[in-house]
Order: structure tokens, then sequence, then C-alpha cells
């Protein structure tokens, strides 16, 4: 590992810039207005949340490529900026994603093929190619911010793939998720097989995953995928306020630790990994500036003011710093 942190991190931001060549989208302070370059989403940023939204209600947001090279984008900026404390993930309209876009995005064909995807001349070699989902979830799960999915109407497909390296999972009642990929001839995605039963269990993510089949919010909530049932109308509320209890009283730094200590340890061979990890981060952060203010804040019965930005303040001597939001 050589160079400064900073110079990584630099090195870094190049790297995860879309194959397109696409800028990563531009900030904005007022949601409803997002002056993003962007066609199938708008990301914007409001007292430290930014909001990523699915942006093609007119096909009830079907997953396209460009979308999937614009939510990397967007999560990508939103890892980088300082300012950003928590990403919401929603949908416009009245359907968070029905999947993929079967239609070919109005290009006249019918399936799974786009560009880098179907038959055309210049095709990637089988052990290049990154199907779309997965060049989403591979950047969602290592984020150094909490992520909050809001979604209401269907989940289906790339839907609830997508979802998945989430930390919360919001969902109207009523809402339809599925995995449906067995019953279309090919197989989960978005690194779905190592997520689902994570989450919910083999059995369930046996069932979910094989037979392909349709389920509702209800029993996604049973079995652990969704966070909390809401009205409809009430789900992005409930994602925002939980957005900003985090964005006002959870350390920015102890987040993005304890995230990527969760994603990265939970499944060690033994927890004496864990431990010393987690020994020489505890011995660091209570030495820390962030440690002093959330003592003194309890004390004085204030909200804290936490003084360390991520990715700024992030310790140099992580075992998945080199790479950070893109690594895998």
């Amino acid at each position: 590992m050589s160079g400064t942190l900073a110079e990584r991190r630099r090195a870094r931001r190049t790297r995860l810039r879309p194959a397109s060549g696409r800028p990563l989208p531009t900030r904005t302070r007022e949601r409803g207005n997002p002056m993003s370059p962007y066609t199938t989403i708008t990301y914007e940023v409001r007292d430290h949340i930014a909001t990523v939204t699915l942006n093609r209600p007119e096909a009830r947001n079907g997953f396209t490529v460009e979308m999937s090279e614009e939510l990397a984008a967007a999560f990508t900026a939103a890892d980088a900026d300082n300012d950003v404390r928590v990403v919401v993930l929603t949908g416009a309209g009245e359907t968070f994603c029905v999947g993929a876009d079967l239609s070919g995005g109005g290009s006249g064909k019918r399936g799974f093929s786009s560009a880098g995807d179907g038959d055309g001349p210049a095709q990637p070699a089988p052990d290049d190619y990154q199907e779309p989902a997965g060049r989403v979830t591979r950047v969602l799960y290592q984020l150094n911010k909490p992520v909050i999915a809001a979604v209401r109407g269907a989940a289906v497909g790339v839907g609830s793939t997508m979802l998945l390296p989430a930390d919360f999972r919001l969902a109207a009642e009523g809402t339809k998720f599925g995995f449906p990929f067995t019953r279309r001839g090919i197989v989960p995605e978005g690194a779905s097989a190592w997520f689902l039963p994570k989450l919910v269990g083999l059995g369930t993510a046996m069932d979910w995953l094989v037979s392909g089949r349709i389920f509702t919010a209800e029993e996604a909530y049973a079995a652990g995928l969704v966070t909390s049932l809401h009205k409809p109308d009430d789900v992005l509320d409930a994602a925002y306020a939980l957005a900003a209890d985090l964005a006002a009283n959870v350390a920015p730094l102890s987040a993005a630790l304890t995230r990527q200590l969760v994603y990265r340890m939970a499944w060690a061979d033994s927890p004496e990994a864990v431990h010393r990890l987690d020994s020489r981060l505890v011995f660091d952060t209570v030495r820390g500036p962030d440690a002093s203010e959330g003592v003194k804040s309890f004390f004085e019965r204030r909200s804290p003011d936490f003084p360390t930005r991520i990715p700024e303040g992030l310790p140099d001597h992580l075992p998945w710093v080199d790479g950070g939001a893109a690594r895998g």
C-alpha cells in the first residue's frame, strides 16, 4: 500500500468514475431542484442527507444499464462528500422499481440486452463482464455512510437486490417483493446469493431465490428483510425522520466504522480477528474528539456536534480502506 491516505482517496474517486466517463453528480441543497446531469435518477443533498431517487416513473422505474451507472456515481459522490452523513434511496412515483426494463429502455429491443449486455460486435470477455445490478450493490456495500431505503408499490428483481446492502429497508404496506430470476431463465444478480441468506436465513433465501415467487411486504417484514412497515404516503417521511435522527445524533466516524465492521467481520472464522480490530478502534476512538463530544453533550443534555467528517476522518490502518467504496 503506497502513497498517503489522501492520495489513495483521490485515486479511488478516479477509479470509481463510471465507464461512460459521466461526471459525478452535482450537489444541491434544495430537494426538488436537483440540477443534475443525470437522466434516470436525481441526486440531492440537504441537511447532511443525500437523497438518491430512481426517476423513470413513466416506466415504473424500470432499471437500465444507464441507471446502473448513474446510481453507482451518485453513491460514490455521497460517500466522498464530507457533508453527507446519511443516504436515502427511493423511487419517484407510485412504484420503487419493477425490475429490469425488458422493453430495452425504448430501444425497440426486448429482453435483457443493452450496451455490453447483448450480442453486439464489442462484447466484454465473460470473465470481465460485470452485470448492472452488481455494479450498484458492490458500491453500496462499501459505503461509509448509513443507507436507508424507502420503497412502495413494487420492488421486484433488481428492485429487491439493490436494497440488500442498505442498512434500513422501510416499505409501504402491500409492497410486492420478488427475485424472479429463475422464472426468466437467468440467475440471481447483485450478489443477492451472498446478501440475502445473511439477512433472512438460508431456508427463506432458498425459498425466495429458487422459486422466484412474488411475496408481500408483510412476509418480508416477518422474515427480517424489511425493517418497518408504513402507510404508502408515510414511508418516505419515516425514512427522512430516521435519517434526520442519524445525522443529528450519530457520530459519522462511529457509523462508518460500525457499518464496515459488521459487513467485513461478522462472518469471520472466529471472534479473535474481530477482537483485535475493534480493540484498536476502541483505543483510537475513545481518545478522539468525537468521544469527548459524545460524553460532554450527554452530561450537558444537548445534541452532539461531532467534529470528525467522513471520509476525511477515516483512519488509514483499516484493512479495507484502500479502495474505499469501490473495492472488490
